[in-house]
């Protein structure tokens, strides 16, 4: 019986070990696009071995950091379900996901399945809070918008130049 107990526990420790070797990570992470100092990215679910820019997955959105406010664009859905199947995501993913709504909706969604409250209750509850939040983000954008009339570019200056591009100052020793 003791032999038996001690190769039941073996096979156990074998089979965990074995699941955990070839178990496949898998990462909701940026994917850098765009030409040199002008960013754009993919937000794609990725192996966590595959290279930054390389194979991925899904493509789940995109993310613009250079339009003020940031646009970003995210099927909600689909980000939803990689979460649920036990995606990771990277920090910046997950502080994206959160300003979109999807960790609140699983949230949400995860006090339904434990019995806290229905369906129609968790969607009431994500639609109030969607509301609120699209009006917080339409002030953001009307005091951006008073704030600098240009449409968030840079001024056309000196400041804007390389350093060999730039005028010598005037006046001087």
């Amino acid at each position: 019986m003791q032999s038996l107990l001690l190769s039941n526990e073996t096979i156990t420790l074998f089979l965990n070990a074995f699941k955990c070797l070839f178990k496949m990570p898998v990462k909701m992470r940026l994917q850098r696009h765009g030409s040199k100092k002008r960013p754009f990215y993919f937000i794609v679910v990725a192996d966590a071995r595959a290279p930054r820019d390389g194979k991925f997955i899904s493509k789940i959105g995109t993310y613009n950091p250079l339009t003020v406010p940031s646009t970003i664009q995210l099927d909600r859905q689909r980000a939803l379900d990689w979460l649920h199947k036990g995606a990771q995501p990277t920090d910046t993913v997950r502080r994206i996901l959160s300003f979109k709504g999807v960790l609140y909706l699983k949230h949400l969604l995860r006090g339904v399945s434990l019995g806290l409250f229905d369906d129609v209750a968790a969607m009431t509850k994500f639609e109030v809070w969607h509301k609120e939040h699209e009006a917080q983000i339409l002030k953001r954008q009307e005091e951006n918008r008073r704030a600098n009339p240009r449409g968030g570019r840079r001024p056309q200056g000196a400041g804007n130049r390389r350093p060999s591009e730039r005028r010598p100052a005037e006046g001087g020793a």
